[in-house]
């Protein structure tokens, strides 16, 4: 078997290969080294999330598939901390669920909202709390309520991909770094040093698909900044002792943890997309996003005023034409991806459904309604650049908006119907 792809998806799937099959021969190639990717540059959510609402993919593929893909969105959080477990990978996994703060009148509107919606379908766990409970789980300043669920892990994301990279060796699997795959097709990889045939082949390269099936994903910049170690006094205030992730419902993505060694690490969106999906050492690093999510962290936490930012990283993550990640095998090659960075634990779902396509086992992951799926695909250039660069801004707006209306916004509706979430 060959997988194209050493990050998370590529991984997984090497590792369910080789425990389901001891023996089977198994071989990832890699551009870089493993995790150079999102997979070990992100901030370290395993969450149940995936891309598409439960609405959508009851529109889609009906009410109990549906519920079915969320059912094992769940369960695949707590699946990564037990096979991180059995296969002796420290990386500091820890279930604290997801702490979603409301901190102006429209983002409490939505989280009423939200909650609504979940309970209509009657299996997320998902509350709303009041300010003074919300508080003592993330002690931000203007809180008036939150979202709580209990589905997500803190874990530290280089140390699981590399954990993983380790596993698939010693279970006798061979991680081929720096060795690029120039063109992939049913059982048969060229790459920079040879050509790799085998039985099924697996493309697991997320953002990068863009420059191997062009037009299949965009790939969209997320950044993040890390504080140092905090003390104490910090942390009375802040909270997270539980290993909570945390996070807003302004439109424009945030999302944070409080790691095990007492870092603050703050992520978002923001960075602009490139023309015809270009990809780019140069674009991890943008000063004018890094310099807004310190801004929104110290308005979250004033306390952090005075406190040095000793991180900051950034990477691409892979998003289809209508939000909806997908899996599947056909002839001799299998695929997965379109997370729009809520990869963590897809990717390990992702991991084991490929393995028993591959295999050809009965197993109920593979009727899930994300199997087979196929995006359209994305618009030629220069639509493209209009289209994603548009939406990124007008989540701005939309939050702007609501800071003066003190009202849901009128543009993230229309935004949200666009894209039939």
């Amino acid at each position: 078997m060959c997988v194209v792809g050493a990050g998370f998806t590529g991984l997984w799937t090497a590792l369910a290969l080789l425990r389901a099959e001891p023996g089977l021969r198994v071989v990832v190639v890699e551009r870089e080294t493993a995790g150079f990717g999102a997979s070990g540059r992100n901030g370290g959510w395993c969450s149940a999330l995936f891309p598409a609402s439960t609405a959508k993919l009851a529109r889609l593929h009906g009410r109990d598939a549906a519920l079915a893909m969320r059912s094992a969105m769940r369960d695949t959080v707590d699946d990564v901390g037990l096979v991180a477990a059995e296969e002796g990978i420290a990386c500091d996994w820890r279930k604290g669920g997801t702490v979603v703060l409301a901190r102006t009148p429209a983002q409490l509107a939505r989280a009423r909202a939200e909650v609504a919606e979940e309970a209509r379908w009657g299996v997320d766990p998902v509350r709303l709390v009041g300010p003074a409970e919300a508080s003592a789980l993330v002690g931000a300043s203007d809180v008036l309520g939150a979202t709580v669920t209990p589905d997500c892990a803190r874990l530290q994301p280089a140390r699981l991909v590399r954990g993983l990279a380790a596993a698939v060796e010693r279970r006798g699997g061979v991680v081929a770094e720096r060795t690029a795959a120039l063109t992939i097709g049913p059982r048969r990889v060229v790459t920079d040093r040879g050509t790799v045939r085998a039985a099924a082949v697996v493309r697991a390269t997320e953002a990068w698909s863009a420059g191997l099936a062009p037009r299949s994903v965009v790939p969209v910049y997320s950044l993040v900044v890390a504080t140092r170690p905090l003390p104490a006094a910090f942390w009375e205030r802040a909270g997270l002792a539980g290993g909570q992730t945390f996070g807003d419902h302004r439109h424009l993505i945030v999302y944070g943890q409080r790691t095990a060694d007492d870092r603050l690490v703050f992520g978002g969106r923001g960075a602009p997309y490139h023309w015809r999906s270009r990809i780019d050492p140069a674009f991890d690093r943008d000063d004018r996003v890094f310099a807004g999510l310190r801004a929104a962290a110290r308005d979250l936490f004033p306390a952090l005023a005075d406190t040095d930012f000793t991180h900051a990283w950034g990477g691409p993550l892979g998003i289809p034409r209508d939000w909806h990640a997908a899996v599947g095998h056909a002839d001799g090659l299998g695929w997965a991806g379109g997370y729009v960075g809520d990869g963590v634990a897809t990717a390990h779902l992702a991991g084991r459904t490929l393995a028993a396509l591959v295999l050809g086992r009965d197993d109920p992951v593979t009727r899930l309604p994300w199997v087979g799926h196929r995006s359209r695909r994305w618009e030629p250039e220069p639509l493209r650049w209009l289209l994603v660069n548009a939406g990124l801004r007008l989540m701005t707006l939309a939050d702007a908006e609501e800071r003066l209306t003190r009202r849901p916004s009128v543009v993230a509706a229309a935004m949200g119907r666009a894209l039939g979430r």
